[in-house]
């Protein structure tokens, strides 16, 4: 009886109304036009531990973080308002971050793979919605298909539906092989060593700052092995890097 009293005040001390959110992100808010970005920091990370994470939170509490000097925590949370969607504010601030940053790494691609960047560029849940409504429409279409007076219309009607289907399909091809095949991740330390093997005994190879943003290939006991965007890699302590 009491764990369950305690587990119902824990849970109702995690809750937000929609009023009281709203209130501490104005606070926020003002916390950082008045150039108290830790404050602010604080406010915008108790919406996000509360579960209210859209990409304004994100992209406040990213801005505050390299207002005072966090760049890995600037760069990891303007990244995830990102990915929610492209917006103009966001990808300045990354920009400017990205002057911040130690590592200017030599011979990285200007962009990411094509396939990424698509990904990236469409709501996770969009095309496969969109791929249920055109596939379940088309099929309907085709049903009726045989009982239509205007056949040629109705087919052009069924084409375009078809058409749609197979191209919301792909992007939600695209999106499960992302989300399975690619993990990127970004460095938090000042400087972070990256070692030629896992092992406390490994030689370093060369280090990593803050910011950059890294793939996670795989991991072994505290160590992962990580891959800048030069292609180059080595393992480092998984404390080290915190994922998108």
């Amino acid at each position: 009886m009491i764990s369950a009293l305690l587990a119902l005040t824990l849970a109702q001390n995690a809750y937000y109304t929609p009023q009281e959110a709203q209130a501490l992100f104005a606070q926020a808010n003002d916390d950082f036009y008045r150039q108290q970005y830790d404050k602010a920091k604080d406010g915008y990370q108790r919406l996000l531990e509360h579960g209210f994470g859209g990409q304004d939170v994100l992209f406040n509490l990213g801005t505050s973080c390299l207002q005072a000097g966090q760049l890995g925590e600037a760069v990891l949370y303007l990244e995830r308002a990102r990915r929610l969607a492209r917006n103009d504010d966001v990808d300045a601030n990354l920009a400017y971050a990205r002057t911040l940053m130690v590592d200017k790494v030599v011979g990285a691609g200007g962009d990411e793979p094509f396939l990424e960047r698509l990904a990236h560029a469409t709501p996770g849940d969009g095309p496969a919605i969109a791929f249920l409504v055109c596939w379940w429409l088309f099929f309907g279409l085709l049903f009726a298909f045989r009982r239509a007076a205007k056949r040629l219309v109705l087919g052009f009607v069924m084409a375009f539906f078809l058409l749609g289907s197979l191209t919301f399909g792909g992007l939600t091809a695209v999106h499960l092989w992302v989300s399975h095949n690619v993990v990127e991740a970004v460095v938090m330390p000042q400087t972070a060593k990256v070692l030629e093997f896992p092992g406390e005994a490994a030689k370093v190879a060369f280090e990593v700052h803050a910011g950059l943003k890294v793939r996670l290939m795989e991991e072994s006991g505290k160590f992962v092995r990580i891959r800048l965007p030069n292609g180059l890699e080595g393992w480092t302590e998984r404390t080290g890097v915190v994922e998108l």
